[in-house]
């Protein structure tokens, strides 16, 4: 599964591009139009993304560079040139199919909405040079169940994804397993009980507004059940017609 970015809408507007598909957004720079913002010389850390100036129409035959959109945030320019991203990756994190879901079924953005509510406790303080935020942790926490063998900094650079590419302002890492530990605790369970209340009554007023089920004899609804077993009396005969389960070999239906 993908996890990010969570779509493209997130991040190019029906407003801003009329008729683009945003279920997959590729952005065409020609080779050309690229170029090294940083002035030679200078004495910084290099930490630059690539700019696109003077692109003209792309003809057939022209080399181009196919771009994935990452993020979109404010440009931080510096003296020698470098453009940099203003903001934070966890502020730009998703969770890809899984989020659009949670979103069909609870309204847009209830991630985001949970999280606004939400004041962390304990030994997250202050708001400078945070790595994570509230719906930064909830998202990992809802990613562990799906990555049940991967260490919590695994999770969250999967959650990162190419996030972590990006020449933002100030240079982020992977937080350790430490970091997001405290920022679970800190944020307690309600959210996420919150968040599976707002699920669990999205699928039952799905169920109570479906039209009634196909009927069949006796009024009887249409039904299945899987993993269940009876137990029978254990002759060659049931064995023969019905097999058997179980470490021991005994005869069941």
């Amino acid at each position: 599964m993908s996890f990010y970015p969570v779509s493209s809408s997130s991040v190019v507007s029906a407003v801003q591009f009329p008729g683009v598909d945003h279920g997959a957004v590729m952005v065409a720079v020609p080779v050309s139009a690229l170029s090294w913002p940083v002035a030679e010389g200078a004495s910084g850390d290099g930490r630059s993304a690539m700019v696109a100036t003077g692109a003209e129409k792309i003809t057939s035959g022209v080399l181009v560079v196919w771009c994935k959109v990452v993020a979109v945030a404010p440009a931080v320019v510096r003296r020698d040139g470098r453009v940099q991203a203003g903001g934070r990756p966890c502020d730009h994190a998703r969770l890809g199919a899984l989020e659009e879901q949670l979103d069909e079924m609870a309204g847009p953005g209830t991630i985001d909405r949970i999280a606004a509510g939400i004041r962390p406790t304990g030994k997250i303080k202050g708001e400078k040079r945070r790595e994570l935020s509230v719906a930064f942790a909830l998202r990992a926490t809802l990613l562990m169940t799906l990555l049940p063998q991967a260490d919590a900094r695994t999770v969250m650079a999967t959650l990162l994804g190419d996030l972590l590419g990006v020449p933002w302002k100030r240079p982020h890492t992977v937080p350790s397993g430490t970091v997001l530990s405290t920022w679970r605790t800190a944020i307690g369970p309600q959210p996420l009980l919150a968040l599976q209340d707002l699920v669990l009554g999205a699928a039952f007023a799905e169920h109570r507004d479906t039209p009634p089920g196909v009927q069949v004899g006796g009024g009887l609804r249409i039904g299945a059940i899987d993993g269940t077993v009876t137990r029978m009396p254990d002759t060659k005969a049931n064995r023969v017609e019905f097999g058997t389960a179980g470490a021991a070999g005994t005869g069941y239906l």
